[in-house]
């Protein structure tokens, strides 16, 4: 009984340590098994609290998974060390079970209020003496480099919101800058969007947890809004190559090479090197209406609709499955295009503010989608145009 405890106590310690560097110090994205099953219990456990009420009560829910993924990290790798190191006490010693974690607490926790004597095992008690402290002291250095992060990535997605709506489209980004005439303005969208793809890609690889820190606002995502403007550019190169700037080509590389680099963090497969023709899970007649719905916002496409998708589809390929995948996995709000969830919800079209002028009467708010009517445009911002 002494070896099976003491070959016990020493794979959980193992495994916890090997949890510990793998989430908070080797910055290589490291897959940790004791955090993502953390990821999936909780994230189910959540779910459960709110079976009913639509969308926003899933958001409000999972909106507790961050903080309470932070605190089971530290509460699961202190509970581990403290049985790794309760084992090897009972294996090591003389004591009986309720002593021996008695004593392992007492020297993990460095509340002291239980020692012994016995040379043999001074050097364990000050491992865990030692071990306590540590853990916990990365835990809170690692919260500045998360926050840093997700404060970077939500700057832009809330930047993005007057361009692209709430939730973001890949469609409404080009039909919002046609309709008020600033499709200029696309190719420093692009850059912005090309550099937060390689922040996201290399912050969310090293640090996956924060795949689990959502938006301040239920309808905004940043997984969704980067879909959004890869779906943009991807359309725009499809329907108007000639016209196009070359800075869609490079946001659409950053973004699909950040989400691989993320798939691979999360252990999510994926074909490294696609055909164009293979098939998207994006019909064909959802494209065409959005191409029809551009053309009723003044873009003036090279191409048509059928000759589009072929490339449309060539480009959407190299991205679509991984990002359905994350935005299930992180119950993202269900914006159109970004494939299904796991509860039951319909694709949530962006919202769109209306169009007033002065002197008018309050209209009644429109139902949720739809384009402004031809009376004039539309402000991204709010206002008229």
């Amino acid at each position: 009984m002494a070896w099976i405890s003491a070959v016990a106590g020493a794979l959980v310690l193992v495994l916890v340590l090997s949890s510990i560097l793998r989430t908070l110090v080797v910055p290589r994205g490291l897959y940790s098994a004791l955090v993502f099953r953390l990821w999936w219990l909780l994230r189910r456990l959540l779910r459960l609290t709110r079976r009913r009420g639509g969308y926003e009560a899933i958001d409000h829910a999972q909106a507790w998974l961050a903080p309470l993924m932070l605190i089971g990290m530290l509460a699961t790798w202190l509970g581990g060390a403290l049985l790794g190191f309760g084992l090897l006490l009972y294996a090591l010693s003389p004591l009986s079970w309720a002593t021996a974690f008695r004593e392992a607490g007492s020297s993990l926790f460095t509340l002291g209020f239980a020692s012994g004597d016995r040379l043999k095992l001074s050097v364990l008690d000050f491992v865990a003496a030692a071990t306590g402290p540590v853990v916990i002291a990365l835990q809170i250095a690692y919260l500045p480099t998360l926050y840093s992060a997700y404060n970077r990535r939500e700057l832009e997605v809330t930047l993005l919101q007057s361009r692209a709506g709430e939730p973001a489209w890949g469609p409404e980004i080009l039909a919002r800058q046609w309709l008020v005439e600033t499709e200029t303005a696309l190719p420093e969208l692009y850059r912005a969007w090309e550099r937060l793809a390689s922040d996201m890609g290399e912050s969310h690889s090293t640090y996956p947890i924060l795949l689990t820190f959502r938006s301040p606002r239920p309808y905004r995502s940043a997984l969704v809004a980067l879909v959004a403007v890869m779906d943009a550019a991807a359309m725009q190169l499809a329907l108007a190559p000639r016209v196009a700037p070359p800075e869609a080509r490079l946001v659409l590389r950053a973004g699909f090479s950040a989400l691989r680099d993320i798939a691979r963090a999360v252990h999510i497969p994926f074909d490294p090197d696609p055909a164009p023709e293979a098939s998207v899970r994006l019909t064909f007649a959802e494209f065409e209406a959005a191409v029809a719905r551009l053309e009723e916002a003044g873009f003036r496409p090279e191409r048509r609709a059928k000759e589009a998708w072929l490339h449309f589809r060539g480009w959407r390929v190299n991205y679509e499955a991984i990002a359905y995948e994350l935005c299930r996995r992180c119950d993202a709000v269900p914006a159109l295009w970004t494939g299904p969830r796991d509860f039951p919800a319909r694709p949530v079209p962006p919202r769109r503010p209306m169009d007033r002028r002065p002197g008018e009467g309050r209209p009644e708010l429109p139902p949720t989608g739809g384009w402004p009517s031809s009376s004039g445009r539309e402000d991204p911002s709010g206002g008229t145009g």
